[in-house]
């Protein structure tokens, strides 16, 4: 079970920070939104990666994480898995609000500019921005790899009496 989750963390992570490395390199490449056309296409392909990469690798490597720290003991005891923890939580936070809604939204809004439905004026257009909250998230995620491959003692908290052999 411990390697089995250890390989979906891994996988999760690197599909993870792969999307949000592609996103950069799209939002880098990404027309101002008086282009529509290649605005809405560019918009439409981050909010396929942003729903079909970004969101279920951040959701595997979340409940991979999570049910390691559950089922080893040696995890729930050791300072950096909770540091690891706190900052996964600030991954996911950061990728619901700053990345996976926005870019959605986006895309919603620039298909519905190029069909005539909205004003194309309306669109945001808020590339970097974006692009700053991408490489924040992407800083934090590369911080939890560091932490689970160094596993630095920062604390390290007493173990509980049901953790301790009978």
């Amino acid at each position: 079970m411990r390697r089995l989750l250890k390989f979906l963390h891994t996988m999760g992570a690197i599909g993870l920070m792969g999307a949000m490395a592609c996103l950069i390199v799209l939002l880098s490449l990404t027309p101002p939104p008086d282009a529509l056309a290649g605005y809405a296409l560019m918009r439409g392909a981050m909010g396929a990666v942003a729903t079909w990469i970004f969101l279920p690798s951040l959701a595997l490597t979340l409940v991979a994480g999570l049910l390691a720290v559950a089922f080893h003991p040696g995890f729930r005891e050791a300072g950096w898995a909770w540091v690891k923890l706190a900052t996964g939580v600030l991954v996911f936070e950061g990728g619901f609000v700053g990345i996976q809604g926005p870019m959605q939204e986006e895309a919603r809004r620039s298909a519905a500019a190029l069909r005539g439905e909205i004003d194309p004026a309306t669109l945001t257009g808020a590339l970097a921005a974006e692009r700053n909250t991408l490489w924040v998230i992407l800083a934090v995620a590369i911080l939890n790899v560091v932490l689970g491959i160094w596993r630095p003692r920062i604390l390290r908290l007493p173990r509980s009496d049901l953790s301790r052999p009978a």
